[in-house]
């Protein structure tokens, strides 16, 4: 691993604490003109180089990919993103300002499991940046935090994971409901949205529309970011392209989306919306 997420890189093999503001500011290469912007706080309009904002309802998937298109590691892996990243600060700098913006953040099971430490907060992943993303989130007239949604359709859900120690909201299946009674926290909240084995993701976005959410970011994993191409419910894609090759051998390694054939008979197009650049690093925005 290059970097631990533990110190912000300013030039090859010199890392400084993570309590200094970050110096390099990421570089607009290109983007498209008109779109929206929400006037990012200084701090964070200075880093992201310009700034940002979204038309809602919006559903917008954040993602980091090898060079060679590899998203996961395979189950034994527990941090794939931070390995594929490199700990590059810049990455968890775009991944804390996309969750700052969320209203709800919508993850799989399978990626609570393979995080088995993670909060899916902005300061969790950018402490430095910790109260302008408060102030970004006052100004957009957000929650303190976004709320944290789950989607499962068999129930597995392991309950002691510190994150759900503050509340998640857990959308499963009629059977899912029953494996999980009495197991999670009293913070979280269960419901059914489907009958299995695969649940729709119109009733897991209608069930989050229902709690005021308009802004929803996914971060995966890749079988559920597939759910949502599949349904036409993916509005804009962040990928982080990092300078890193990943390879393939025996395991499984995804790529951006699995459980899905779109080439040949079904091509999903995306169009560029900006790109910026830190170092080796490519911050891709497309709409989908």
């Amino acid at each position: 691993m290059r970097a631990s997420w533990l110190t912000t890189m300013v030039d090859p093999g010199v890392a400084r604490p993570v309590g200094e503001v970050v110096a390099e500011p990421l570089r607009l290469l290109y983007e498209e003109p008109g779109l929206p912007i929400s006037d990012l706080p200084a701090l964070l309009g200075a880093t992201y180089g310009g700034d940002l904002g979204f038309t809602e309802p919006c559903v917008y998937g954040n993602f980091v990919a090898s060079l060679d298109g590899v998203v996961a590691l395979g189950p034994e892996d527990s941090s794939s993103g931070s390995e594929i990243s490199g700990g590059e600060s810049a990455d968890r700098f775009v991944m804390g300002l996309l969750r700052a913006f969320a209203d709800a953040v919508l993850i799989g099971a399978g990626t609570v499991r393979a995080t088995p430490g993670h909060h899916w907060t902005a300061d969790h992943v950018y402490p430095v940046a910790s109260t302008a993303f408060a102030d970004l989130r006052r100004c957009l007239r957000r929650a303190a935090v976004p709320e944290l949604v789950v989607v499962t359709a068999n129930g597995d859900v392991p309950p002691e994971h510190p994150a759900l120690r503050h509340g998640a909201l857990v959308l499963t299946t009629e059977p899912g409901v029953a494996r999980l009674a009495g197991q999670l926290p009293v913070a979280c909240t269960v419901l059914a949205v489907g009958e299995g084995p695969v649940l729709r993701m119109a009733d897991v976005l209608a069930a989050i529309s229902a709690r005021g959410h308009r802004a929803v970011l996914t971060e995966g994993g890749p079988r559920l970011l597939g759910h949502l191409v599949r349904e036409g419910l993916l509005d804009e894609l962040f990928l982080t392209i990092s300078p890193v090759l990943a390879g393939r051998d025996d395991t499984a390694r995804p790529g951006l989306i699995n459980g899905l054939e779109l080439l040949p008979e079904r091509p999903e197009w995306a169009d560029l919306l900006s790109v910026r650049r830190r170092g080796s690093y490519l911050f891709l925005r497309y709409r989908c």
